[in-house]
């Protein structure tokens, strides 16, 4: 090989080097991303950063951020798929970014699949390498995912059964220890027994399960929650202090703190709230007219998930007041901001 081709080579190589090099990573993509003016520029951002990075740790570290961010805006479809597209990419952790496994991973893409419905791409998950964990605590989010997949799926009280069974057998062994609050906070919400909120409350009083149980956090009203059927109907209190929620990315439901101790905080960037989710559009309309006899400026709205399923939203709007939220709650609805 001649001399000249020989420095054209090693040219074209220190060139390659230097892009690479120069490549932005994760911690300044979502240090970025966190300056945009709406969380819906700071999402299209990351998406089109996370498209073109080529360093697999650093892309995988983009793409949790942005399912992170998807998840607390309610957008779970978006944000299953980003899970796992991170949980497919074979890196160890970006440099400055939270650590995270991929098995971590793969469980946060399970719990958003099921926020949005899709017990069948939740199933997928749950039937993937993510089975033979040999972590226990993997083990046990995998076994509650697996009873709220079969909740999900549930049609009937009838159907509801089995589920609960297992969840109680759970709720006496070691193994499931480390999610028991979970455990109890599921068979609580689709009992209604009290029983249940009292060892919640008791054995676990910082808890987001527990704050849920006492009205200081409530659900949020995504299809499994909301959908899932009851054998009885669980009380949940009127908020009984104010708590600072730290909820954990894996193992809480959906969740949104009670915002009832502080309304002009909340309604002043709120301009709508969203009441509730069905499958079907006469039963939106039903609870639309039901909510607007009580005086509020209610309409309902669709939206078709990747799923193919259309919900109908029944969506309520922010007024001068500034308090529509507290209003809606002390009548018995409960709701969350949406905009």
């Amino acid at each position: 090989m001649s001399m000249k081709k020989k420095l054209a080579i090693a040219i074209s190589f220190c060139l390659a080097a230097l892009v690479f090099a120069a490549e932005p990573t994760a911690k300044f993509i979502t240090t970025e991303a966190a300056k945009k003016d709406t969380v819906e520029e700071s999402i299209s951002y990351l998406k089109t950063q996370a498209s073109k990075m080529t360093v697999a740790a650093e892309k995988r570290a983009t793409y949790i951020f942005l399912a992170s961010l998807q998840e607390q805006m309610a957008l779970y479809d978006d944000a299953q798929k980003s899970y796992a597209a991170a949980a497919a990419i074979a890196a160890a952790d970006a440099e400055g970014m939270p650590k995270k496994s991929n098995e971590q991973i793969v469980l946060e893409a399970i719990r958003c699949a099921l926020s949005c419905g899709d017990y069948a791409t939740a199933d997928s998950y749950l039937n993937s390498a993510v089975r033979n964990s040999k972590n226990q605590k993997v083990q046990a989010y995998i076994k509650l995912y697996t009873q709220w997949s079969a909740l999900c799926r549930a049609d009937s009280v009838e159907d509801i059964q089995e589920p609960i069974v297992m969840l109680q057998a759970y709720t006496k062994v070691e193994s499931m220890s480390s999610i028991k609050p979970a455990l109890l906070l599921t068979l609580w919400y689709i009992t209604g027994d009290s029983s249940y909120s009292a060892q919640l409350t008791s054995a676990y009083p910082e808890s987001v399960e527990s704050a849920i149980v006492k009205g200081d956090v409530q659900l949020l009203p995504t299809p499994f929650w909301f959908f899932v059927p009851k054998s009885g109907e669980a009380e949940q209190g009127t908020g009984s202090y104010s708590v600072s929620v730290e909820t954990s990315t894996v193992s809480a439901p959906s969740v949104v703190k009670s915002t009832a101790s502080e309304p002009t905080a909340a309604s002043s960037k709120i301009s709508k709230w969203q009441l509730g989710l069905f499958r079907t559009e006469s039963n939106a309309k039903l609870l639309a007219e039901e909510v607007k006899a009580k005086g509020f400026d209610v309409y309902v709205t669709s939206e078709t998930r990747s799923s193919g399923t259309t919900y109908y939203l029944v969506i309520v709007r922010e007024d001068k007041t500034g308090n529509v939220a507290d209003r809606l709650r002390s009548s018995g609805y409960d709701c969350y901001g949406i905009e």
